[in-house]
């Protein structure tokens, strides 16, 4: 059993969209195929990785770093021992050879859509889907048939006003989310106030809020937000300052009565440790949001989740950022919260299969082998053309 080809390419997602700190007009993302000598059904099984939305294409690192690495590995030292399928693990210290500890950032993202990719082919070869493979391995088999998502949307938009706003959030709800997520921060509080009012006057029995200032804020800004969104009851208000800020997120926590939640841009487990350590987290309340795909791949979140229960944390506390296949398998696999949804931004790579639809506020997940990227057709289509 060998790899045969590694293929890489850059798609764009441009978007007028913004959160409160960056445009999304220039984004991009890379995709990878690893093509496998495994046929079924007379083809060759290939794996398919893409990294999550917030991250630029990793086109560099792939072909300077950790594509040579990978393509000069012998077999014996990417297979498992009994040689009937490739392993992750191994896989994931042959790319991070020669490489320092600490420099968390771009370099964990293009290993993650390597892993990603990686794991896809696995799940293929094992002919499973992707969170049966994952609940068999790490669960005793015992695996979620659907999982808790969210659509996260409410974005600045030039020239968007509330009334497009409360729009949108309506395509969400009649599509079958239950829980929604806006954006704050990007514009004044009084103004953000008046959004999430509108959007909490519209949600139906059992609905919720989530919102979410992408780091915007100094420690004063801050907590001014946390006194006036604690008057209403929220999903949870997430990233309030810089992600590494703990200090600004202990703050918080120790002030909202709203749950809290932080942690897509830590990019490693031992980022993660610091957060539980110092950021002031709440194990029975608050969520954990670190990013599979950008965090170096599942192989290094297992060992965050490890982590995570050692310190008193449950699983059922996580709810990664990415809003793709790849984390609601290892949503339903692991027996996470859920996942974060986007069905309505970050084409072709946001929202999940065609044929999956999302009922009362929980996605079913398909039974085809793999992560189920053929099932999405148009980002299907971003890898048919490598």
């Amino acid at each position: 059993m060998k790899i045969l080809s590694i293929r890489d390419g850059v798609v764009p997602i441009r978007s007028d969209i913004r959160n409160a700190y960056i445009s999304f007009s220039e984004m991009t993302a890379s995709i990878v195929a690893i093509e496998s000598d495994v046929t079924r059904n007379g083809r060759r099984l290939t794996g398919y990785g893409f990294n999550s939305n917030g991250r630029y294409g990793q086109s560099g690192l792939l072909r300077e770093r950790f594509l040579p690495r990978l393509e000069r590995a012998r077999p014996d030292e990417i297979l498992a021992g009994d040689g009937s399928n490739f392993d992750p693990g191994k896989v994931w210290r042959i790319l991070m050879a020669n490489e320092k500890p600490g420099g968390h950032g771009d370099r964990s993202v293009a290993v993650g859509v390597l892993d990603m990719a990686l794991w896809d082919l696995v799940a293929k070869i094992e002919d499973k889907p992707l969170y049966r493979l994952l609940a068999d391995r790490y669960r005793g088999g015992q695996a979620d048939e659907s999982a808790y998502v969210y659509a996260a949307g409410g974005y600045y938009y030039p020239g968007k006003d509330v009334p497009m706003l409360r729009e949108e959030m309506r395509r969400y709800l009649d599509l079958g989310y239950l829980t929604v997520k806006i954006k704050i921060g990007g514009a004044s509080l009084e103004d953000d106030r008046a959004r999430v009012e509108a959007v909490l006057a519209m949600l139906p029995p059992g609905g919720q809020l989530a919102v979410d200032a992408n780091g915007r804020f100094d420690l004063e800004t801050a907590m001014a937000y946390t006194h006036a969104l604690n008057q209403y009851s929220l999903k949870w208000f997430e990233e309030a300052g810089d992600p590494l800020d703990f200090e600004i997120n202990r703050e918080v926590a120790a002030a909202s009565t709203n749950p809290v939640a932080t942690g897509e841009n830590l990019f490693s487990m031992q980022d993660s440790r610091n957060l539980v350590r110092y950021g002031g987290m709440r194990p029975d309340r608050d969520f954990l949001q670190m990013d599979p795909v950008l965090s170096y791949g599942l192989v290094e979140y297992l060992r965050t989740l490890e982590m995570l229960r050692r310190n008193g944390w449950s699983p059922r506390q996580c709810i990664p950022h990415g809003g793709h296949q790849f984390a609601l398998h290892m949503a339903a696999g692991l027996g996470l919260h859920g996942n974060e949804s986007y069905p309505g931004v970050f084409q072709p790579f946001g929202g999940f299969a065609d044929n999956v639809p999302v009922e009362g506020g929980r996605a079913r997940l398909p039974d085809a082998p793999g992560i189920g990227i053929e099932l999405k057709q148009a980002l299907y289509a971003a890898f048919a053309a490598l």
